[in-house]
């Protein structure tokens, strides 16, 4: 395998639904590699790291392997590294338990405090 495109690997191992998402993920400035952002026509190698924003969560992974084409989930890890730590995993899960994103119907629109403290809770 020669070149591959970060945006076709993003795809293949499934950290994006669409390869049309990891391109604008890309274009965007959510891919980084040594905190540079990474344009989608950027060729990757093997044991590169990336940081990349995927919602919510900033995820770090490294390249294990070239692939072609996209991949079963349960084959993902021959390819790919996560090297995220599980605070983040525990700050995803702690935001999806309380559910601040939700509010009860009938309360009202944040007012501008709420909002504050949902943006300093999330991206803390």
């Amino acid at each position: 395998m020669d070149d591959i495109r970060i945006d076709k690997y993003l795809w293949a191992v499934r950290l994006y639904k669409t390869r049309a998402m990891a391109t604008d993920a890309c274009r965007s400035g959510q891919v980084k590699m040594n905190g540079l952002p990474v344009k989608p026509s950027h060729e990757i190698k093997e044991g590169e790291i990336y940081e990349l924003n995927i919602e919510q969560m900033h995820r770090t992974v490294q390249v294990k392997a070239l692939l072609s084409s996209r991949v079963g989930a349960k084959l993902v890890e021959n390819y790919l590294t996560d090297l995220t730590p599980q605070e983040e995993y525990e700050r995803i899960q702690m935001a999806r338990q309380y559910g601040f994103e939700r509010r009860d119907r009938g309360s009202g629109r944040p007012t501008k405090r709420d909002r504050r403290e949902i943006e300093e809770f999330k991206y803390r």
